[in-house]
């Protein structure tokens, strides 16, 4: 294994270090992309999403200061043959921690893969076209190029906190989220949607649990109705007071119903709510290969891509 530098140690992260893997994220975040781009409620969903265990599955680097230089964790909440191996690290001064937590990261991979019963597993990651030692860290690693995301923004000054009417035959309204019979109606039409995507499938009370806390801004929510059924949903995620960006965690519209303009009423009623609320910019993350071409119609309705981020697999095998 690549040893740290002298006088720096590993040791597992605790809720008590969400400021400082905050601080950590951030100065990663403006080398690579200009401007911070995550917030506290992301660090702590990160370190408590399903199938995270802090005490087993995360790591902190520290350099011989003990200032937090690196953070190391997986994701994968759905429990299923793929995984996601997350590393920052401080730009410059926390590069010696790069490769010794990307080691113990894909050495956790192969325990995680036995644990949760699959005899292969994929992991996946990310970088930033730029980022070249982190891609250098995977590519050893044995990572390959798979696709990138894009990472969409639009200014929200001067839009209307009223959305115009949606086409003939249309209604968009908010999700009834105290209606449980609606809110299942709204996911199954997410996982109807991107049923050929790359999107990973999740079971209602999971996705319930991950994506409602106190707080959720349920009146961000919509469904667009047609011929007397949800067709169309559209979940937004508060930006947790680091940010007062509007986030479009899914947007999903029925086959049968796309090309119809769906999507964009959705994503207009979103807009406006945003907008009335004082939030200054709407933001979401594209699959750019995603087979719907989703991207046109972002950059249809004034969204620009903030920045591109590639995404590289490899495969390992379960422990044991």
């Amino acid at each position: 294994m690549t040893e740290l530098p002298l006088g720096w140690t590993t040791r597992r992260p605790t809720l008590d270090d969400v400021p400082a893997i905050l601080e950590l994220v951030h100065a990663s975040d403006v080398a690579a992309v200009g401007e911070p781009d995550y917030t506290s409620d992301e660090v702590r969903d990160d370190l408590t999403t399903p199938n995270t265990d802090m005490a087993r599955d995360c790591w902190l680097a520290l350099d011989d200061s003990d200032k937090i230089v690196g953070w190391a964790f997986p994701g994968n909440s759905t429990g299923g043959a793929r995984d996601m191996a997350n590393v920052y690290f401080w730009p410059g001064g926390g590069l010696p921690a790069l490769k010794p937590l990307l080691e113990l990261l894909m050495a956790r991979m192969t325990e995680r893969a036995a644990e949760l019963g699959h005899p292969v597993y994929e992991v996946r990651a990310g970088a930033i076209p730029g980022e070249t030692e982190l891609i250098e860290a995977l590519t050893d690693a044995g990572f390959v190029f798979l696709k990138q995301y894009a990472r969409m923004q639009m200014s929200l000054d001067g839009v209307s906190p009223v959305a115009p009417e949606p086409p003939a035959g249309i209604s968009v309204r908010p999700v009834r989220h105290s209606d449980d019979a609606e809110l299942r109606a709204f996911h199954a039409v997410i996982e109807e949607a991107f049923v050929d995507s790359d999107h990973r499938a999740m079971p209602f009370e999971g996705w319930l649990e991950q994506g409602t806390r106190p707080g959720t801004p349920f009146d961000e929510w919509f469904v667009a109705e047609a011929d007397g059924r949800i067709v169309g949903s559209l979940q937004s995620t508060d930006g947790g007071g680091d940010t007062e960006e509007g986030w479009v965690k899914h947007l999903a519209v029925l086959r049968a119903y796309r090309k119809r303009g769906v999507g964009e009423a959705l994503l207009r009623r979103a807009f406006a709510t945003y907008a009335a609320k004082g939030r200054p910019k709407a933001g979401l993350g594209v699959d750019l290969a995603n087979p719907t071409d989703a991207a046109s119609l972002y950059f249809k309705v004034g969204m620009d891509a903030l920045y591109r981020a590639n995404i590289y697999r490899t495969t390992v095998e379960a422990a044991g």
